[in-house]
């Protein structure tokens, strides 16, 4: 077998936190030990960041804000177009090291690194459309209104694009005028520390800071005085503990959060196809660890057995290995405390009674025996009141039910708490928009996939709260400042 698990060196060594334009020690000189995912070897130690830390990085954006919030639009889209150019040109060396310390296909991190360069070329050619209004109020008044940043914004990021969010979710308030601490993911934290390095000669020391440590860190900047604006993705339960303790503050929130996302396979769709399409929607190269992930298959009846039969066909012929080869689309699950919670569902599905088409637990392959590998995992039979048809399980694990009634379908496709995502296969265009339209969900695929800029990404529900990845994003990291002038 050509594959190996001995990953490649990665010729990178934390130097710090990043903070105030300068590498810093964490204070007390704390540091984590980063797991390798598909070895379980150590990949170094990584600085722990304290609440100490988190107030001298807002302090340091607080400072950084006199001079950023100042520049000019045209000399702060120069600045995000150069660090676009960087991440490209280290885009290879990128991709490898969110596929080393994250687990994630290194051909899915590379794509990564083209959407993150992308969202800052967008962000800098929004920058000239951030305009306010004037009305007349009669005689000598003027009415006119200004945007302006809020000023020192943190971000809370996940491990499933560690360098992607770390980046992409700075573009647009950096874009607006806002300095930014961000708190790269404690699973998978290199590549934080690396964009870190890639922001430096570019913005004013302080406008971009970068600390990893645990949730502690994470909570400290939700609860910093200075701190007026948080954008954080992740789960449901963490979301709403940032909302309880910004509300405090009454501080304006972003959250992407957690998805129970379903696929309607309609009964004039070609099996092969709405089977892609369910695999391909679950995310697989991040092994479906994504808040996006179809991972309930709601197939017509008369089309439950040939899509079962394409869907084990299918997930059993990836390939599952090193996430840094490039011919593999699965690598190992980010952790063991994540691959215990996702086996705990497993085990609990066949415990309730639902039936294991395949997967379920490691693969034979015995050079994964020492890694947190699990393969492509579906279950039949699933009755909507088991815990892996209600709760995101943030795995490999898909779960299929069929159905014939459409208005039950609906009704079940809209009863959970999560509302992130849809998607929709038929040739029938009344089904497909009936069914858009009445879907709980902030984005719907029809047919298709992927993700496009300047197209809103957001939840419904529990899934999230406000917009990314467009104009409106870029508005949301401003505040309106209206002035009343008479002459």
């Amino acid at each position: 077998m050509k594959d190996t698990l001995k990953a490649p060196d990665l010729g990178f060594k934390p130097k710090g936190l990043y903070i105030g334009g300068r590498w810093e020690a964490a204070a007390g000189g704390k540091t984590f030990d980063n797991i390798n995912p598909s070895t379980k070897q150590s990949l170094g130690q990584v600085p722990a960041a304290s609440v100490a830390d988190v107030d001298r990085a807002v302090q340091a954006a607080k400072k950084a804000f006199k001079d950023w919030g100042r520049v000019s639009p045209k000399d702060r889209a120069a600045a995000l177009n150069k660090l676009a150019d960087r991440i490209l040109q280290n885009a290879n060396e990128l991709a490898l090291m969110d596929a080393v310390d994250s687990g994630n296909a290194i051909t899915g991190m590379r794509g990564d690194m083209t959407w993150t360069a992308d969202s800052f070329r967008f962000f800098a050619g929004l920058i000239t459309e951030i305009k306010g209004e004037t009305s007349s109020q009669g005689g000598r008044h003027l009415n006119l209104t200004r945007r302006q940043p809020y000023g020192v914004v943190a971000k809370i990021n996940p491990f499933n694009h560690p360098f992607r969010f770390c980046a992409e979710k700075a573009a647009g308030p950096l874009a607006a005028g806002n300095c930014v601490v961000i708190k790269g993911s404690e699973q998978a934290p290199l590549s934080s520390l690396r964009f870190a390095e890639l922001c430096e000669g570019i913005f004013p020391p302080g406008a971009v800071n970068v600390l990893t440590g645990d949730g502690s860190v994470g909570a400290a900047m939700v609860k910093h005085p200075d701190v007026h604006r948080i954008g954080f993705v992740g789960s449901v339960p963490t979301g709403k503990a940032i909302a309880r303790d910004a509300a405090d503050g009454l501080k304006r929130v972003t959250f992407e959060l957690g998805g129970k996302n379903p696929i309607i396979i309609f009964p004039d769709a070609d099996p092969a196809k709405a089977a892609a399409a369910a695999i391909k929607g679950m995310n697989m190269n991040r092994q479906g660890q994504s808040c996006s992930s179809t991972s309930r298959v709601m197939v017509h009846a008369s089309l439950h057995e040939p899509v079962l039969k394409e869907l084990k066909r299918q997930a059993e012929a990836l390939s599952i290995g090193a996430p840094w080869i490039e011919t593999n689309e699965l690598g190992p699950i980010v952790s063991q405390r994540q691959y215990e919670r996702i086996m705990g569902y497993i085990d609990s599905a066949k415990s309730e009674g639902a039936k294991l088409v395949t997967g379920g637990g490691q693969p034979d392959d015995q050079l994964l025996k020492d890694g947190f590998f699990i393969s492509p995992t579906i279950f039949d039979s699933v009755s909507p009141n088991m815990r892996i048809a209600r709760e995101e399980i943030f795995g490999p694990v898909m779960s299929v039910f069929k159905w014939t009634d459409y208005e039950q379908m609906l009704e079940q496709a809209n009863s959970l708490e999560y509302g992130l995502t849809a998607a929709i296969v038929t040739n029938d265009l009344a089904n497909a928009m009936e069914t858009a339209d009445r879907v709980e969900a902030g984005y719907v695929w029809i047919n298709s996939s992927g993700r496009y800029l300047g197209a809103p990404y957001g939840g419904w529900k529990s899934s999230g709260i406000g917009e990314e990845e467009c104009f409106d994003e870029l508005l949301s990291y401003t505040q309106i400042k209206n002035i009343n002038m008479r002459w």
